[in-house]
């Protein structure tokens, strides 16, 4: 086995003025508050689970308690100790879902369960499916809060990644513009999972202190949300497409002290996906991500890939990555748009990367989705755009590759400083159609 080698990177002169410019951008300190929901001090408990309690007895029982819960103008809904199993829960404007310790939500396996179809947001594109095991659209003042467990118990729905002709159909949809009306999907012919929450178009919304487990595809996908606080959350999930945080095109959006043990990205930035992106223009923006820790997943701290819209103005730090496919992670592709600026990434520490410690890459393409390579073209509104990024006080120890920096002869990635970053690797870093500042002894 080749001896990993340490590539330091200290730079001292900035060669460009992009720190300057992110510290006066809104929303990237650490007094980024996004507003908590407001919720009635009502308080309807669920009843003790029977021991033979099926879906047909706990699914009617939530949807009247939220029903009743939201005609008062809104509260908390408890659900105590117990196994609880049901169908998609739904919630309403005013409604916080509290679990207590103990308290274990497992979602049908039944997939009829989850009809009839609901409109969302599916890999960047929109649709009708499945409803998500946890949704909301439109909603205000929205939460899901406790110490105890969603199971998703996704095992039923992962197989269908083999055979999943809908998705291909749906993104070949958005690419045309069909008219989202005729999206239609929820068969088990189209193999299209639904994510496990969704919260769409939604204001105020909180997360804290739930364990997310197993869910059917992305896990916690929030979707246009306005003032998006995720606190405390454990997420575990090792089927396919198992991300575990993905705001899409959120704006004011706090993630802090959680721990994400997963399939593929853990905390993820999106904005839609191609005609889609743009289409909606709802760029995630002003986003604080601090004092989380991954334990698995394919990044760590990651944007894209599905950024048309856009993704700036975020800050993260005091990130821990062990044992990840990759620590942070760019991706974006030709024919995708958007622009990634501002990023500040400071205080990460890294160990046991299974590929690259960092890693950019303006040409990545998802083969599943079937998107491919595409040759050089000239430059225009679909061509991706990072720039302004500043990776900060970054350690790792052991990586396959140090960091890898590819961006695109026709627009190549700019203002990208490397500061105070050490990485033990065993292969020295790669770049190419790049500009900015950094310690040239890290690309032999």
């Amino acid at each position: 086995m080749n001896k990993p080698l340490a590539f330091s990177l200290i730079a001292v002169v900035l060669l460009f003025n992009g720190g300057a410019v992110l510290a006066e951008q809104p929303g990237v300190g650490d007094d980024l508050k996004p507003a908590l929901p407001v919720i009635a001090k009502t308080e309807v408990r669920l009843p003790e689970p029977a021991a033979n309690a099926s879906d047909e007895m706990s699914a009617p029982a939530f949807a009247r308690a939220i029903e009743d819960l939201h005609k008062l103008g809104g509260g908390r809904l408890v659900v105590p100790r117990g196994i609880w199993t049901t169908g998609p829960i739904h919630l309403k404007s005013g409604i916080e879902l509290h679990l207590e310790e103990g308290a274990e939500i497992r979602f049908s396996t039944r997939y009829a369960d989850y009809l009839p179809v609901v409109f969302q947001q599916r890999g960047g594109v929109r649709c009708y499916n499945y409803s998500p095991p946890i949704y909301a659209r439109d909603c205000e003042d929205v939460a899901v809060t406790g110490k105890g467990t969603l199971n998703g118990q996704g095992q039923a729905w992962w197989p269908w990644k083999k055979k999943q002709p809908g998705m291909t159909r749906l993104m070949e949809m958005g690419r045309a513009r069909t008219p989202v009306e005729q999206r239609v999907f929820g068969t088990e012919e189209d193999g299209v999972r639904p994510d496990f929450i969704q919260f769409i178009n939604c204001k105020r919304v909180l997360l804290e202190g739930i364990t997310v487990k197993d869910g059917p595809s992305w896990n916690i996908h929030p979707v246009w949300c306005e003032d998006l606080t995720i606190r405390g959350v454990s997420v575990s999930a090792h089927g396919p497409n198992n991300d575990g945080i993905d705001p899409d095109g959120c704006r004011r959006v706090l993630i802090e002290d959680c721990t994400v043990d997963v399939g593929d990205d853990a905390i993820c930035l999106k904005s839609g996906r191609d005609q889609e992106g743009w289409d909606a223009a709802r760029p995630c923006e002003e986003v604080l991500i601090r004092n989380c820790r991954v334990l698995a997943g394919h990044g760590a701290v990651v944007f894209g890939s599905e950024m048309s819209a856009g993704i700036r103005h975020v800050y993260a730090h005091d990130i821990t990555a062990s044992g990840t496919d990759r620590g942070i992670r760019f991706k974006t592709r030709r024919g995708r748009g958007g622009t990634v600026e501002n990023v500040r990434i400071e205080n990460m520490r890294m160990e046991r990367i299974r590929n690259e410690a960092v890693v950019f890459d303006m040409q990545y393409g998802d083969g599943s989705l079937g998107e491919k390579n595409e040759p050089q073209q000239p430059l225009s509104s679909t061509t991706p755009t990072l720039r302004n990024i500043v990776i900060r006080n970054v350690f790792c120890e052991g990586a396959k590759q140090s960091i890898r920096i590819a961006g695109l002869p026709e627009n190549p990635i700019t203002g990208l400083v490397l500061e105070a970053v050490r990485i033990e690797a065993t292969k020295p870093g790669s770049i190419e159609h790049a500009e900015g500042s950094w310690d040239p002894a890290l690309f032999p």
